[in-house]
């Protein structure tokens, strides 16, 4: 259902972690070429991972648990995702002598769990509100 604010939040997650990763760069390397997700496997297998989670969480609109469920999931799959970027910046040969630029690529994760988390309180709210309304009952 697109006019829930969780829909909303998972298709704002679907642009930031889908699409976008391959048409910014991670990190500029220090000849000025750009690094993207596409010329690392494994970048590309969790991106992919992480962008099939979260097709399957806006499907599952119906379920409210398992899309709770499978957020959590993505959220930790970002996670491990920040710390392969973390970790491969800070090794990648040549850094003490020349330091490269950071692209706007190696955030996407951090804004994807802000989204997963808000998606996450949103749908805790309807779960309440469908409670509350069935005790009235």
């Amino acid at each position: 259902m697109i006019q829930r604010i969780q829909t909303i939040y998972l298709i704002l997650t679907f642009l930031l972690i889908g699409i976008l990763p391959f048409i910014f760069p991670l990190w500029i390397l220090e000849g000025g070429k750009e690094y993207f997700a596409r010329e690392n496997q494994i970048y590309t297998i969790v991106f992919g991972l992480s962008t099939a989670i979260t097709i399957y969480s806006i499907i599952s609109f119906k379920k409210r648990q398992t899309q709770f469920v499978a957020n959590r999931l993505n959220i930790v799959l970002n996670l491990i995702l920040l710390g392969l970027f973390v970790y491969h910046s800070l090794n990648l040969s040549g850094e003490t002598v020349t330091v490269s630029k950071k692209g706007i690529g190696m955030f996407l994760p951090v804004l994807g769990i802000v989204f997963l988390v808000l998606a996450n309180k949103a749908i805790k709210k309807d779960e309440d509100l469908v409670k509350s309304v069935d005790r009235l009952r």
